[in-house]
């Protein structure tokens, strides 16, 4: 992979190239900092079908608009064709590796930023339709997941009408970036599009849902309430079916065999998360 990764961002930059890491964090990408003529770069380059779930043209135009409020790296190059991006570094600290609590402000007031740009994307996330989209890659859907779906629409109704604004779409630690000024950079505008600002708070969660709530707290400048907490465990439960469905299909697809990952057992997993979500939900 490494050598692939050389050849490909040499011809890109025209430049010579080194791989200096390889950045873990998400299920749908490799992503490496490469080094040229004494300068850093992150290079993404997609796994196997992962533009079954992304427009690369929304997620340029998503960048082309976000870049102007200073809270993310400069894209250098985006292959709309098959996802290759090269961006320049952040020097800093991935917020995954670290404790949370301590960034919290930063993280909220990176969000705030986005969220209240009054920037306006071309695509809503569609929540009901990027469901329907994911289901329709698999040949069966396992009846747990039909179960807890249906309970999660029964919720659905009095949060579909809210305001939406333009959010990130994939808001969780491992894509925030503290700086050496404590500042909280965020990359990765896959999912961006525009959508309830509670999903981004939700998706914070996805180390550990309690990070989530604490976000919520500072995010809300005071401490969150009971329809504030079941909004985000709501956007929670959904992004956990999202993400069986992602994984169910890259079992289906050989995908567990070829990586070493148990992708169906992933799969089970996030639907124990919506299990317990559930209960969280009904118990607040």
């Amino acid at each position: 992979m490494e050598q692939e990764i050389i050849k490909l961002a040499s011809q890109i930059l025209k430049k010579d190239v080194q791989v200096v890491e390889r950045l873990m964090g998400g299920m749908s990408n490799y992503t490496y900092i490469i080094e040229a003529e004494g300068k850093k770069y992150t290079f993404r380059k997609p796994g196997d079908k992962a533009e079954n779930f992304v427009s690369r043209t929304i997620e340029r135009k998503n960048i082309d608009l976000v870049e102007s409020l200073g809270i993310t790296n400069h894209t250098v190059y985006l292959n709309l064709e098959n996802g290759l991006k090269i961006a320049e570094y952040v020097n800093g600290t991935v917020l995954s590796s670290m404790p949370r609590q301590p960034h919290l402000e930063a993280v909220a007031k990176t969000l705030k930023k986005i969220h209240q740009s009054g920037l306006k994307a071309e695509n809503d996330y569609d929540h009901l339709g990027r469901l329907a989209k994911y289901e329709s890659y698999n040949h069966t859907l396992s009846p747990r997941y039909v179960e807890l779906k249906n309970i999660w629409l029964t919720w659905f109704e009095q949060y579909k009408k809210l305001p939406m604004v333009f959010c990130h779409g994939d808001a969780q630690p491992s894509n925030f970036i503290i700086t050496k000024y404590n500042e909280a950079l965020v990359v990765d505008f896959e999912f961006s599009g525009n959508n309830d600002p509670y999903y981004d708070i939700a998706q914070f969660g996805n180390i550990d849902f309690h990070d989530a709530l604490a976000l919520l707290d500072v995010y809300c400048n005071h401490q969150a309430t009971k329809e504030d907490k079941k909004r985000v465990i709501f956007y929670r439960m959904f992004l956990t079916l999202q993400w069986h469905q992602v994984a169910t299909f890259k079992h289906e697809i050989g995908l567990s065999e070829k990586l070493h990952i148990p992708f169906d057992k992933v799969a089970i997993a996030y639907l124990d998360k919506a299990e317990a979500l559930k209960n969280m939900h009904l118990e607040v």
